[in-house]
């Protein structure tokens, strides 16, 4: 069945966080419209934005599509947990990316989800934050966070293990099923920058074949390149580059924190 023609708006940057919610929409071949949140001018700080999410984060969504009658609507949808659940709900009637709503497989692919959203997101942030960002190295922030981190990729690597075990599929293990859902989007999308929270993903056998099978499909890539080229990994092969990249990110994530330090210090 081909996608309905939409008018989804989606506010995002080249984070993370960001690229689940365009390699999902790329995936599931929907039409939208990309308005590029300029994080490191605080634009996702500004009032207009904390309409569409009143905290202040990418990604986020408003979709103008008319409901079936042809009547007007405006639904914002912020956080890409929930964001990543509606596209799917609203969007995929061929379950393309999910599980029919309330089969077993279907709440699997809302618990790794929000597994992704409570400990790897958060975790592996930590990770980039006290490995690249802070103005000063504490070893102790460093090695709790990116020992969490591997934890958490140990996580999932014994769950492809277990997979592989029982997937019918010929382009698996997956997540859930026999099949790439959102499941495995969510945290792909961290797991590829894994080298930033200086961890290495070569060690973890299966992750690392389920982390190239992702990144070799062409809808991930574009939606990688979501809404400006993905550059760090081409930027860390060279010191000079890393550098640069370090020091552009580093501004503006420092930048964001003293202004929530003067406001809620």
């Amino acid at each position: 069945m081909a996608p309905p023609q939409t008018q989804i708006e989606l506010y995002t940057s080249g984070t993370p966080n960001g690229q689940k919610a365009s390699i999902t929409l790329e995936e599931l071949g929907i039409h939208y419209k990309v308005k590029n949140i300029e994080i490191s001018k605080n634009v996702q700080k500004e009032d207009w934005f904390l309409n569409i999410n009143p905290n202040g984060r990418i990604p986020a969504i408003v979709d103008r599509t008319p409901n079936p009658d042809g009547k007007p609507r405006e639904k914002r949808v912020f956080e890409g947990g929930a964001l990543m659940l509606y596209l799917c709900e609203k969007y995929d009637p061929d379950h393309r990316l999910n599980y029919e709503y309330n089969t077993d497989e279907y709440w699997e692919v809302v618990e790794w989800l929000i597994w992704m959203q409570s400990g790897l997101g958060p975790m592996q942030g930590q990770a980039n934050h006290f490995y690249r960002y802070a103005p000063e190295k504490i070893e102790y922030g460093i090695k709790r966070y990116q020992t969490e981190t591997k934890r958490l990729y140990q996580v999932l690597e014994d769950r492809l293990i277990a997979q592989s075990k029982t997937a019918t599929g010929t382009d698996g293990p997956w997540l859930v099923g026999d099949k790439m859902t959102i499941a495995d989007i969510a945290s792909f999308s961290w797991i590829n920058w894994a080298e930033w929270a200086g961890v290495d993903v070569t060690p973890f056998k299966n992750l690392h074949g389920w982390l190239e099978r992702i990144n070799a499909r062409p809808a991930v890539k574009r939606g990688l390149d979501v809404p400006e080229p993905f550059t760090m990994k081409e930027k860390l092969k060279s010191k000079e580059g890393e550098e640069e990249y370090a020091k552009h990110h580093s501004q503006w994530v420092m930048q964001g924190q003293e202004a929530d330090q003067k406001k809620h210090g």
